[in-house]
């Protein structure tokens, strides 16, 4: 028989990319966004997830074999993360109908539940390097634990099995996605060879030259894929990373050479994003005029605030996968080259000028 999937969040980033394999693998798609989605294979599937009422009627003939959590909503502050977030977690839990047979849910939250909210971003006490599942939660409030929690309360009601899944700066494609540093970067180099500006890296010097990993959502939907698939890996939390490690002073010289850019040499200056790209709307609004592209709105493509908070961080960020492989998920993806497909598919959805990219 044929399975059938509900996607929640499925216009951003990974929710995107997750429906996308299902619909490969023969999945009955269900794709959930506050607008209609459209996409090869994908069965639309319209509500606000803040609205219990609504979301109830809307998922009230969907009885899916697995569902995919891979949206939020940022806040102005932590609490009110919390309290929304979570609430978005029990409507859309509460409202599904109750599993007439085995049912599986994954949430996707990320490397936040060891470096801390945004508020207090990878300050104070931290867990060593690489992360583990094992490290547990920091003694802080944390709108993922909020999330966790949710779901937990739900599996035990309801009976069904879970996956928590913690990727670490997920690379893909979504247009209007609050956390998106391929896009940000991608822009950013355009803007940089538009003007002459030095292509310059924006963040610390322990990113500069610490090693760090990075997700492909691609690589994430593979591996909510196979822990809906894989007994061994109900009822557990995992991180998920591509597999690779690098050092950001080797990646911003890849990037920079792809958009036919030299990349600056890092002098100890902290120079963010959402700085050096502050007046930049208009000049977008130019660019894409003359270009063609699709999209105008500067803030609906670059996200300069998440990566800034990404590239600025203090401390060395290496994610462990043991545990996934330990279990048998062996999927391997190089970030150099999960960039390069990114901006290649930006391009040709005119997001970005076609002679932006040059290798």
């Amino acid at each position: 028989m044929t399975k059938t999937a509900l996607v929640v969040g499925a216009s951003g980033i990974v929710g995107s990319a997750t429906t996308a394999l299902l619909s490969e693998q023969g999945w009955r798609v269900h794709g959930l966004a506050r607008r209609p989605v459209t996409q090869s294979g994908l069965q639309p599937v319209v509500a606000d997830l803040q609205d219990a009422a609504a979301t109830a009627d809307a998922l009230r003939h969907i009885d899916p074999d697995a569902v995919f959590i891979t949206t939020w909503l940022r806040q102005d502050s932590e609490a009110e993360n919390i309290r929304v977030n979570s609430a978005m977690v029990r409507n859309l839990l509460d409202g599904l109908p109750k599993p007439n047979r085995t049912r599986h849910v994954a949430l996707v939250t990320g490397l936040k539940h060891y470096l801390g909210p945004f508020e207090a971003y990878g300050k104070g006490a931290l867990p060593q390097t690489p992360f583990r599942e094992e490290q547990g939660r920091l003694d802080v409030e944390n709108f993922y634990y909020a999330q966790e929690d949710a779901l937990f309360a739900a599996a035990e009601r309801d009976g069904f099995s879970w996956s928590v899944h913690r990727p670490h700066t997920v690379i893909g494609l979504a247009v209007g996605n609050a956390m998106n540093m391929g896009t940000t970067l991608a822009v950013y180099a355009t803007l940089c060879r538009e003007t002459g500006r030095p292509f310059t890296f924006p963040g610390s010097q322990a990113q500069w030259s610490g090693l760090t990993d990075m997700t492909d959502a691609r690589q994430l939907a593979r591996h909510l894929l196979w822990a809906v698939e894989t007994d061994a890996a109900h009822d557990e939390a995992f991180n998920i990373v591509n597999g690779d490690v690098f050092r950001w002073q080797w990646m911003w010289g890849r990037i920079a050479a792809w958009f036919g850019l030299d990349a600056v040499p890092f002098d100890g200056t902290v120079r963010p994003l959402a700085t050096q790209m502050a007046g930049d709307a208009e000049l977008w609004r130019e660019i894409a005029r003359r270009e063609q592209l699709v999209e105008p709105d500067l803030d609906r493509l670059a996200s300069p605030w998440h990566t800034d908070a990404d590239l600025g961080r203090p401390i060395e960020v290496v994610t462990d996968m043991s545990k996934s492989r330990r279990l048998g998920f062996t999927a391997y993806q190089p970030t150099d080259d999960a960039f390069f497909a990114l901006f290649e598919r930006l391009r040709a959805d005119r997001l970005i000028p076609a002679l932006s990219g040059q290798r």
